[in-house]
């Protein structure tokens, strides 16, 4: 479902990105691992359509994000760390909104703002303001956004930043339902997260792929360590 092949970004003359290569199958939740600023909200931008890459190739089920970025789009949803929501907008409303930008049928929204709201528990504030929301609410709010147009991909970056303990698990909870019918890319720091919802993992560090495979395999290609030690160990983090 995602393809990724020698990807390469540069801000200037700094590779933020460079040269990495992976795949996500389809139905998988992949953990995409890294420290701040290793390169992963680098990356997840330029598969969701919001930069161009210097060079390589990127692929979202079988359409290239470079030459078919239209078509690659609508078979993303994306959900930035910081969503740019309207904050003068009721939720109901903007949900509406999204939903006619990504060519979700008419005769379709209703159900679909009524599927996402409930599968992201916010029926409740439908008719709230967003800018009276929770860090909580807003991050749901979000999340339903990217499940608006019921795309075959979601890319997460940092989707529990800012929430609290409660509203973390609840969060969990819910990205393992939806990998039961998505493709799920899930960026973070939290190895904690990783090991709750995900099927493998993609390490990168100085904008390149350290490790790569199924949580168990990693973990056995590193002495059956925890993913805490290997983390450390390839970023150097106990120096």
């Amino acid at each position: 479902m995602i393809h990724v092949e020698n990807l390469t970004k540069y801000y200037g003359d700094y590779p933020a990105v460079r040269g990495i290569s992976f795949d996500v199958a389809k139905g998988q939740i992949v953990g995409f691992l890294g420290p701040n600023g290793a390169g992963k909200s680098t990356t997840m931008r330029i598969l969701s359509g919001f930069l161009t890459a210097s060079s390589g190739k990127a692929t979202i089920d079988g359409q290239d994000v470079f030459w078919r970025p239209i078509e690659a789009r609508r078979r993303i949803g994306y959900m930035p760390e910081s969503c740019p929501l309207y904050l003068e907008m009721r939720v109901e409303e903007y949900l509406r909104f999204r939903a006619g930008l990504k060519d979700v049928p008419h005769r379709k929204q209703r159900s679909r703002i009524d599927y996402v709201a409930e599968r992201c528990h916010i029926a409740d504030v439908r008719r709230q303001l967003i800018g009276t929301l929770s860090k909580g609410y807003r991050q749901r709010v979000g999340l339903a956004d990217a499940l608006l147009a019921d795309p075959p991909v979601l890319i997460l970056d940092e989707p529990t930043a800012g929430l609290d303990p409660t509203q973390i698990r609840e969060t969990r909870n819910l990205i393992r339902e939806l990998g039961q019918q998505h493709t799920i890319l899930l960026s973070t720091h939290i190895l904690p997260e990783v090991e709750a919802t995900c099927d493998s993992m993609i390490l990168i560090y100085q904008g390149q792929v350290a490790a790569m495979g199924t949580l168990g395999g990693v973990r056995q290609q590193y002495g059956n360590r925890t993913l805490e030690e290997i983390f450390v160990r390839i970023t150097g983090a106990e120096r």
